[in-house]
């Protein structure tokens, strides 16, 4: 094997979990689809380490995430697809090539002009199938909202964008209207999902037009919820009453009371 610490040692470890004769069953017979979902996982955890801020977590994290791709690219070798060489060759021309400004004789102002760059280099990418959409790349194992939020980028790129935010809002209470006339109706449930989803598919169009990434923002929102609800737990607990047997107008005299303990502030 490979001396330890190095990329070259990883990937002989998985080729001998991955052997037929000497290694692991479970590992022997995992997939590209069998193992798909464990790389999401692992992805998602890394970014909970970072929003923990513990760099411990994140090496390990990484970690896992790092593993993830080695057993991918070893399951491609196997079937004559790829391997971890291709893998790594294939990024490095990536971000050489896109990165024309620092390999390149091109120059950017800053960040945001480096973006815009990246965007173009990558729209001359996809241009070189004369059948591409705007819409190609936005991968479909997404987060919704994310995807969402890539979609409507992609489609203002060619103009078919609102200018003025304002034009969302507006947008936003015509869905939820129509959502509210689903309701009242006793629609059928795929109308009501239908407009539901027209309600969240406007409001991450607000979140792009207002340049905040709207998986962070909610992700934001789901902690806060669970700590302010956890506060109410602890409240009640300490009170003695079970949850279960408190009254709503209690519970939501206990919700004000974290609002005003919260940290973070926040009018929800």
């Amino acid at each position: 094997m490979t001396s330890p610490v190095s990329l070259d040692h990883l990937a002989d470890i998985m080729a001998l979990l991955r052997d037929r004769d000497r290694g692991c069953p479970w590992d022997v017979e995992q997939t590209f689809s069998s193992i798909a979902p464990h790389t999401v996982e692992e992805a998602y955890e890394v970014l909970s380490a970072i929003d923990e801020g513990d760099p411990a977590a994140i090496k390990d994290e990484l970690g896992d995430l790092l593993l993830q791709v080695v057993f991918h690219a070893r399951i491609a070798e196997e079937d004559g697809l790829f391997a971890l060489p291709d893998v790594i060759a294939a990024i490095c021309d990536k971000l050489v090539r896109r990165h024309p400004h620092v390999f390149g004789e091109q120059r950017v102002k800053d960040a945001r002009d480096q973006l815009v760059n990246w965007e173009n280099v990558k729209e001359g990418e996809r241009n070189g199938d004369a059948a591409a959409s705007a819409l190609d790349g936005v991968a479909k194992a997404l987060p919704a909202l994310l995807r969402a939020a890539k979609l409507q980028k992609r489609a203002a790129r060619v103009g078919f964008d609102w200018t003025d935010p304002a034009d969302v809002f507006a947008k936003i209470r015509e869905e939820i209207d129509e959502l509210e006339a689903e309701v009242r109706a006793a629609a059928p449930r795929p109308r009501m999902e239908d407009e539901l989803g027209d309600v969240l598919f406007a409001v991450a169009n607000l979140a792009r037009k207002l340049e905040i990434d709207p998986e962070q923002a909610l992700r934001r929102t789901n902690e806060k919820f669970e700590r302010r609800f956890h506060f109410i737990e602890q409240s009640l607990e300490k009170a003695g009453k079970p949850i279960k047997e408190a009254s709503l107008d209690e519970m939501e005299e206990l919700w004000q009371k974290a609002k005003g303990l919260d940290p973070s502030g926040g009018a929800a």
